[in-house]
């Protein structure tokens, strides 16, 4: 137990330090220790954690590593990972902010972050289709003899993209709606 807390908060603090671009940058990174590396988790089970994450209030990467944290060592766990994702972003947040009003008339600067902002799309993208994969084919790899297409979750996705986009709708609305669609449907 004692050995999975410190693992917790090295993989946690690394994961804070390298979150460029906000939430969903960071499921990549918090995927590779959690499902690829340590295998605390299957890819399935930390596709639900992310899907609990964005129901909850708050910000995403912190809402995965608290459920994370809870999944491999309980409450500590959840304090820990959660600690180690936020820590070394609130220090690196401070310096980084110290640097750039100091140096912020260095066109070089702004070279970088338009690279970095580059990446953080790229690691979104990572991300959303990484999830749209285990939705719609229950699988994180596009393998179209192996995978079992979903259609209702197409069509959930569908509708809900369509009300969201073409009538405003409230997405707690749609959060709860589909909620109960899946209670009947997924059974």
């Amino acid at each position: 137990m004692t050995k999975n807390i410190l693992i917790l908060l090295v993989s946690f603090l690394q994961i804070g330090l390298f979150s460029i671009g906000g939430g969903y940058a960071t499921i990549p990174l918090i995927q590779e220790q959690v499902v690829d590396f340590y295998h605390w988790l299957t890819l399935q089970e930390f596709s639900d954690i992310i899907t609990i994450s964005q129901m909850t209030p708050g910000p995403l990467a912190v809402n995965t590593s608290t459920f994370v944290g809870i999944r491999i060592a309980g409450i500590l766990g959840a304090i820990v990972a959660t600690l180690g994702c936020i820590l070394s972003g609130f220090i690196l947040s401070i310096l980084l902010y110290r640097f750039f009003r100091k140096h912020k008339d260095i066109d070089s600067l702004s070279n970088i972050l338009k690279g970095l902002r580059s990446t953080s799309v790229g690691l979104i993208a990572a991300s959303a289709s990484t999830i749209v994969l285990i939705a719609f084919f229950d699988s994180p790899l596009l393998n179209v003899k192996a995978a079992r297409f979903n259609i209702t979750a197409i069509i959930v996705f569908t509708i809900s993209l369509f009300s969201l986009r073409k009538y405003k709708m409230n997405p707690i609305l749609i959060i709860i709606l589909t909620g109960i669609v899946g209670l009947f449907f997924y059974q």
